[in-house]
């Protein structure tokens, strides 16, 4: 083979899809693994990292049963929710991912995370590829960060970005964002598939060996996901994602991964005018100031990993005025909603089929336990029937197919919640197991099917509506 062809051979294109990685050999209008459409594009086969990635010097392999457990304990964050949602810390060479919209607060978390660990005598080192270095600070006035021992470095060139780490030799890393930074000899540019792969795999090198924690922001796509899934949440250590309402004061920021704890912790935070501020109680939150009786509103316990919370659902049925009748929810699952309203219409006799269902869980908040079909449920046929629940109730319990309820995980945990802010009765399983202690001051009333639990939600004190179906 001639240099010539040797070459070429060598500078031949494959297609990659934007979204999950995939390769082909050809372009693809539509990609078979993520079905995304128009993804593909054209990079060099001969890929290579211009950072070295070879492990550290001298390592041997050996029996796992020696491998040494001591390790450095897990870096508090100064922020309650953050350390929550990481399970109680950052654990020291981890690699953390947090993704969210642009604008949700991203930067400003990440700034005050700066601000925290940077009192504690640590020296942090901000790398700002979106923005210039006059603009961070202006942030940084802003939310009352003084600046000090925070080393800000302004650049997008990954190879300029390690030689400073490496000179610095700082406690913790935070680059916002990875789609802005770029490796030379890396096809693609900054922001594509192949470049953001190659920094994060260099950045996880460089957290893996010094032993520093690194923090990365990144963009999520219109669909919802970080640009570059299907590579990034398989390298990083920690995935976790900002959620909120733009229009709304309050951000959730929950872990989608964790290798060193629970996936099912939930942060919450208030956006005010000097950054986000952690709610240390957030039920009061999601089931709002105004607890008088409403009509297609109910309360419902859920766990958020080892967290009890008390969430509003609320539900409007209207009749349907031409067309199909629609199923609409916002904040609950859509598949979840169509099984409990067939249940309803089935085993309740509820005539359903002429009326449009809406469902809202309030606050922003997203829910998929099955502990709130219940609530959904009732809160459905309060406004069917225009008849408000009983006061100061709480609802919880997995709804089956033949209309009976199902028991939940940890009820003493969601009575407990419950009792603490003021409630004093409950709708759930009839075989919840509720210990002596918690929840001993509110009234549990057990149901065993959805028409005892309608029975026993309903407002007694108004008896026109509890007749309507």
């Amino acid at each position: 083979m001639t240099p010539e062809n040797r070459s070429r051979f060598k500078l031949k294109q494959v297609f990659v899809c934007q979204h999950c990685g995939r390769e082909s050999p050809k372009w693809l209008g539509r990609c078979p693994s993520c079905e995304s459409w128009n993804s593909f594009e054209s990079v060099a086969a001969e890929r290579r990292s211009p950072v070295s990635l070879a492990g550290v010097s001298g390592t041997t392999p050996q029996e796992l049963s020696s491998v040494s457990l001591d390790s450095a304990p897990r870096v508090s964050l100064g922020i309650s929710e953050f350390d929550r949602v990481l399970g109680g810390g950052l654990v020291p060479g981890s690699l953390v991912l947090l993704g969210g919209e642009p604008g949700i607060g991203k930067s400003t978390l990440l700034l005050q995370v700066c601000s925290h660990l940077a009192k504690d005598g640590g020296a942090v080192v901000y790398v700002s590829g979106e923005e210039s270095s006059q603009q961070v600070r202006l942030r940084a006035v802003r939310l009352g960060v003084s600046g000090e021992r925070i080393l800000l470095l302004a650049e997008t060139s990954l190879e300029a970005v390690l030689e400073h780490l490496n000179t610095a030799a700082p406690s913790l890393v935070i680059v916002d964002s990875i789609q802005t930074m770029w490796l030379e000899g890396v096809a693609g540019a900054p922001g594509s598939l192949s470049q953001v792969r190659e920094c994060t795999i260099a950045l996880m090198r460089f957290a893996k060996q010094r032993g520093v924690s690194v923090l990365i922001a990144g963009h999520v796509t219109k669909e919802g996901a970080i640009a570059g899934p299907g590579t990034l949440e398989h390298i990083v250590d920690v995935v976790l994602y900002m959620e909120g309402e733009r229009h709304s004061a309050y951000r959730l920021v929950r872990a989608v991964k964790n290798r060193f704890g629970s996936t099912d912790e939930l942060g919450v935070f208030e956006m005010i005018a000097t950054g986000l501020v952690p709610v240390e109680n957030p039920s009061l939150v999601f089931i709002g100031a105004e607890r008088d009786q409403v009509v297609g509103s109910v309360i419902v316990p859920i766990l958020e990993g080892s967290r009890p919370l008390l969430v509003e659902i609320q539900a409007l049925t209207t009749p349907a005025g031409f067309g199909p009748p629609r199923r609409v929810a916002t904040g609950f699952d859509l598949n979840r909603l169509l099984l409990i309203t067939a249940v309803l219409t089935k085993r309740a006799r509820m005539k359903l089929s002429d009326q449009d269902v809406i469902v809202n869980v309030t606050g922003g908040l997203r829910i998929a336990e099955p502990a709130a079909d219940l609530g959904v449920a009732l809160a459905i046929a309060s406004s069917l029937r225009d008849c408000p629940l009983l006061r100061s109730l709480v609802v919880f319990g997995e709804l089956g197919l033949g209309g009976e309820v199902r028991g939940v995980s940890q009820p003493a945990r969601r009575l407990g919640e419950a009792e603490r802010l003021g409630f004093n009765s409950c709708i759930g399983p009839s075989e919840a197991k509720v210990g002596a202690v918690a929840g001993s001051g509110i009234k549990l009333l057990r149901a065993s099917s959805l028409t005892q639990a309608i029975a026993l939600g309903l407002d007694s004190g108004d008896t026109d509506c509890r007749g309507r179906t």
